[in-house]
């Protein structure tokens, strides 16, 4: 394999990625979160590979264990183990596959696209006068504002069922806290450059916090599927709701 296939403009490059992975690296948050969308349309219509996993990041996407159903192992053989097409074969697909992944059109980020979420949320976090005084806005505004946005979960990480969700406007993009806290109680709905999230279990974090899930259990529940409620590319929504509301948290639209 020759190792990267850029884009003509140079926008997308494809790296090899292990020993049947491919990571493409895109320039921006929105144009990784679109490529996302992209390789996910391709699949359900039957125009990509066999790939095991699909994982998107800030900006990139990996495509892992691509061939996984048709291109069985090509280490030396031992019992219980196939032997399929040699080295250079496999490689030379990778290859094919990234220049194609390199010469996508990709259509624009659709936020209509993706199962939509509503999470319920108490506006009551101890940073929530800073995030207002940040915004140039009434304490009492910061609900109506975060909740008015519509926001899409661009990639998961940092703990099981933490989604990095995007949707505000840049005006109101917060740095984190200068001094980060030792412990974020779960269910903390919280703020950091242009991403939200709601902390699915206690940690350490410097986010700021204006407020909380009343359930965090939801987010993350290994007996469903999939089991986080935050997937790429879901649709969510967060509706205010008094402390004590027994209103379910995570409820799928």
């Amino acid at each position: 394999m020759s190792g990267v296939a850029p884009a003509a403009d140079g926008a997308v490059r494809v790296l090899p990625a292990g020993r049947d992975a491919l990571l493409v690296e895109l320039d921006s948050g929105e144009a990784a979160e679109a490529f996302h969308a992209e390789v996910l349309r391709r699949r359900d219509r039957g125009e990509l590979p066999p790939v095991r996993e699909i994982v998107p990041g800030a900006r990139t996407v990996l495509l892992d264990g691509i061939g996984d159903t048709d291109a069985p192992d090509t280490r030396p053989a031992r019992p219980g183990r196939a032997v399929g097409p040699s080295r250079a074969g496999r490689l030379d697909r990778l290859d094919r596959f990234a220049r194609e992944l390199a010469g996508w059109t990709v259509r624009p980020l659709r936020v209509a696209d993706g199962p939509a979420v509503r999470v319920p949320v108490v506006y009551d976090g101890p940073d929530l006068e800073e995030v207002a005084a940040l915004w140039g806005v009434p304490p009492g505004e910061v609900a109506a504002v975060h909740s008015g946005t519509a926001f899409r979960v661009a990639f998961c990480g940092f703990a099981p069922g933490f989604g990095y969700l995007t949707g505000l406007p840049e005006r109101l993009h917060v740095p984190r806290r200068a001094t980060p806290r030792t412990r974020v109680p779960a269910g903390a709905l919280a703020l950091a450059g242009p991403y939200t999230g709601v902390y699915p279990r206690a940690s350490p974090g410097g986010w700021r916090l204006i407020g909380r899930m009343p359930d965090p259990d939801r987010l993350w529940d290994p007996a469903r599927d999939p089991a986080a409620l935050l997937v790429p590319g879901a649709r969510v929504r967060f509706v205010p709701v008094r402390a004590g509301d027994t209103e379910a948290a995570g409820e799928r639209a």
